[in-house]
């Protein structure tokens, strides 16, 4: 059965998307059966991945409130082992749909109860933010990745997503666990991101992941070419991290 981990952060630009499109392309390399799910109204990861946002038959969105099977919502990826479950922004208004009704937070895990055997890992890539689209996917998943930008203010941040984890945990999944936090746009060479990196550690000890993210022109100009770092430029520092780091996430799963 696999196993299905959320990647989310209520703060944007932290760099969610391009992990979870990432970590999904490598553990796809390393020959993981691996489903990709876009939950983010803006796409991001479906074009990430080189599946245009327009003209598709079956979304995210179809699969929360449309009736519609998760099997028939999956598209195939020129990616190894890699296939996603795409979002355009039809999706925003899936917010409103998903009433807070009895049972509303589990539309996501209900759907996908009948396909978690045929992959190895499912990845959730999050909206930034804390509303329905996210509660269903927390109470939908095994663990959750944190990626979190080396500042003082994603600190902040962290708390309250860290609260709102306990209250899913305690009401709605009592199986989700804090798979890590992961560090993006690290640079070793500032004190900030050192300072950060050591209060981290300090209050969350080894949930914060050994491998950190790097800077890298490369790991930003992949998206635009609708290719994950690793098919897009093999050797840049960018697809060494991801590598490293879905192999991280591989031992803790």
């Amino acid at each position: 059965m696999g196993r299905i981990i959320a990647f989310a952060n209520q703060k944007g630009g932290v760099g969610k998307t391009t992990t979870a499109v990432n970590a999904a392309a490598c553990l796809g390399s390393l020959g993981f059966d691996t489903l990709l799910i876009d939950l983010d109204p803006q796409g991001s990861a479906t074009s990430g991945v080189g599946i245009r946002k327009k003209g598709l038959r079956f979304t995210v969105r179809d699969l929360l409130v449309g009736g519609c099977r998760a099997e028939d919502a999956v598209l195939p990826t020129n990616y190894p082992k890699l296939h996603l479950i795409p979002a355009n922004v039809s999706l925003a208004g899936a917010e409103f749909d998903l009433l807070a009704g009895e049972g509303d937070e589990a539309h996501l895990k209900n759907a996908l109860a009948d396909i978690r055997y045929r992959y190895d890992y499912i990845i959730i890539d999050c909206p930034p933010s804390l509303g329905m689209l996210t509660v269903n996917a927390l109470a939908a998943s095994d663990g959750v990745v944190i990626p979190m930008q080396c500042e003082y203010y994603a600190l902040e941040g962290l708390t309250q997503l860290s609260t709102t984890l306990g209250h899913i945990k305690k009401k709605y999944n009592p199986r989700l666990s804090m798979t890590g936090i992961l560090l993006t746009m690290h640079n070793k060479r500032l004190a900030l991101s050192l300072q950060v990196k050591s209060e981290l550690e300090k209050h969350y000890g080894d949930r914060v992941f050994t491998t950190t993210i790097g800077r890298n022109v490369r790991l930003s100009e992949a998206p635009s070419f609708g290719k994950p770092i690793i098919y897009y430029d093999k050797r840049a520092k960018g697809a060494e991290d991801y590598m490293n780091f879905a192999r991280e996430l591989h031992d803790r799963a």
